[in-house]
């Protein structure tokens, strides 16, 4: 699968939206990629997943033991980053503001984890999810995303191996220009904010 053929997919299903973002990060954009729209059709969701796993390397794909992601945006290429791999995922979720496993989800001491994300901005996202699941008990031994949006300057603090690198400039609240400040501000984002 080329850079193409993943942003054409992106394209065809209206994944990637032009406008006034406030991003998760809390940072503003004039682009926006809805990941859900992209996996809403399983098919391309196990294409794209399949193609990401491609990314990390053999030696750390052997050491995973479980798949974790982050609800709301990582949970579908999470799972299928899971079927691909042949490992089970599972999902944190963050009702209050602070991520946890809920639903009778457990990571066992020493787990081995893959973070799965579907965009990484600033990386704010996955590391608060690195570090839930170090209050697990697990340990996250690598990241990767459907889009890396930080044009790779995001510290995860673990490997990152993201499917396709995109350099969206994305802006402080102080920092946004007036032509993007114009148009009228949306919030597509799950973070409460």
């Amino acid at each position: 699968m080329t850079d193409e053929d993943i942003l054409a997919d992106f394209r065809t299903s209206e994944a990637l939206l032009e406008g006034h973002f406030k991003l998760s990060s809390g940072r503003h954009s004039a682009y926006y990629l809805q990941c859900a729209r992209v996996l809403m059709n399983a098919e391309r969701a196990g294409n794209l997943a399949r193609a990401t796993v491609q990314k990390i390397p053999r030696d750390i794909r052997a050491a995973v033991d479980i798949v974790v992601s982050p609800a709301m945006g990582g949970l579908i290429i999470g799972h299928e980053v899971g079927r691909a791999m042949e490992k089970d995922a599972i999902f944190l979720e963050r009702p209050e503001g602070t991520f946890h496993l809920r639903r009778g989800f457990r990571i066992e001491p020493g787990q081995k984890v893959l973070m799965v994300e579907d965009v990484v901005t600033t990386g704010l996202s996955s590391r608060e999810a690195i570090a839930a699941v170090a209050r697990e008990g697990g340990e996250v031994i690598a990241e990767c995303a459907l889009i890396d949006r930080s044009n790779g300057s995001a510290d995860l603090g673990v490997p990152f191996f993201p499917l396709l690198g995109l350099s969206f400039p994305s802006y402080a609240e102080d920092e946004v220009p007036p032509e993007l400040a114009a148009i009228p501000l949306t919030k597509p984002g799950s973070r409460k904010d």
